[in-house]
């Protein structure tokens, strides 16, 4: 199906969850826009529950005020009265349009979002209530609380940082929803940052594995949390809140986060340069890659030390390879020598909840260290971690990662 067109139901209506952030409810005005938005979809046939953050900064306003020894109960129901307050008033902007809105909030008889007692999503008891929230979007719209959650005692708890996000995307899911728009101040995913660079425009579409990457490393589109909620049926899409349009516009994200551990199939080699002048010669990484590539040699892997540089490239590119960055130690004063080691194996291990597990690279290193494996290299990103081994121990390691993630 192509990532534009959303399957629809009854006739040609969709369920939408739509999420508007803090930005999209600052003023008056803005919710106003929001329930401008919400009431044109509804007119046109559509199912829509609204996820709504706290009004502007009133977070972040509510924590700064709190000069003293609270407790987590107590802070978490002080901070809960910015989506208190941002729910009722888009629920009364919503009604003044003639739609049949209703607000819910930790504590109300048809509210979702439950945890645990380690204060983490219960997602059976979530599923059952998203569920049964779900069967009554016809003819009304509830208007949710993000952020917050209730715990199996009644308390209030909430998601953690980008926690409205979290509810929209799962409730998106819980609700069997065709769609979560996140309504926000920002137009889509941009080519860059349009305050810094000149010429940044939108991008139509873009996987979950890198907007999560990009999440991780200071974009802040979609809480990466959020994104691990969202399976391969999703539709989720991100608008600018004076778009005006739940239904279109914005950028698309696609796909789902899959746990992974592939192992390559053909060796490594290690090619690492060294040089004290390294940390301190602009465009030296630069100017090694294109000496590659303009070899035509596909570069795997880089690592960088505080005076060296680690190329890992197909061993049976290595001779060429290591002639090429040999050229460039003889051509540059900041390089003293290249060293090649190989065959060298690599194992990744890919997953959306890897960066939410505290301790995850211990968990992957202990047993591995414990079986006297020499770990060579272990390079990490938002979502996946590369361990490269010997060759010989590759099959050994395969078994230890996928023993761990079996459990």
């Amino acid at each position: 199906m192509p990532p534009h067109e959303l399957p629809t139901t009854d006739g040609g209506s969709v369920r939408v969850v739509a999420k508007f952030g803090g930005t999209s409810l600052g003023s008056g005005d803005r919710i106003n826009r929001a329930a401008d938005s919400v009431a044109a979809a509804v007119e046109a046939g559509h199912e829509i529950a609204v996820v709504a953050s706290a009004m502007g900064n009133t977070t972040d306003e509510l924590l700064d005020e709190i000069h003293f020894d609270a407790d987590e109960p107590d802070r978490a129901e002080i901070v809960s009265m910015g989506e208190r307050t941002s729910v009722r008033m888009l629920k009364a902007a919503l009604s003044a349009r003639g739609v049949d809105a209703m607000f819910l909030e930790p504590g109300s008889e048809q509210w979702p979002v439950i945890t645990d007692k380690r204060g983490e999503v219960n997602v059976e008891a979530t599923k059952e209530r998203a569920a049964e929230l779900a069967s009554e979007l016809d003819g009304i719209v509830p208007v949710i609380t993000g952020f917050l959650a209730e715990n199996e005692e009644g308390g209030v708890t909430t998601l953690g940082r980008g926690g409205s996000d979290t509810t929209a995307v799962m409730l998106g899911t819980y609700m069997d929803a065709d769609e979560v728009v996140i309504v926000t101040d920002v137009e889509g995913v941009m080519t860059g940052d349009p305050s810094v660079v000149e010429g940044a425009r939108n991008v139509g579409e873009i996987t979950v594995d890198e907007l999560r990457n990009l999440s991780f490393r200071g974009a802040e589109v979609v809480a990466p949390s959020a994104l691990s909620y969202k399976d391969d049926n999703l539709h989720v899409r991100v608008v600018h809140y004076q778009h005006g349009d739940l239904l279109a516009g914005g950028t698309n994200v696609t796909g789902q986060f899959e746990n992974l551990i592939d192992m390559r199939e053909s060796p490594l080699s290690c090619m690492t340069l060294a040089g004290r002048a390294i940390r301190n010669r602009p465009g030296i990484l630069a100017d090694l890659s294109t000496a590659l590539g303009t070899g035509n040699i596909n570069i795997d892997a880089v690592a960088s030390g505080m005076d060296s540089i680690t190329f890992y490239v197909d061993t049976e590119e290595a001779e060429r390879a290591e002639n090429i960055l040999h050229q460039e130690v003889i051509d540059e004063e900041s390089l003293s020598s290249v060293t090649v080691d190989d065959p060298i194996a690599v194992i990744r291990v890919t997953g959306g909840e890897l960066p939410n597990e505290p301790g995850i690279i211990h968990e992957l290193v202990d047993p591995i260290a414990e079986a006297h494996i020499n770990i060579h290299d272990l390079i990490t990103s938002a979502t996946s971690v590369a361990l490269f081994v010997d060759w010989d121990d590759r099959e050994q390691t395969l078994e230890i990662l996928q023993n761990h993630f079996q459990q």
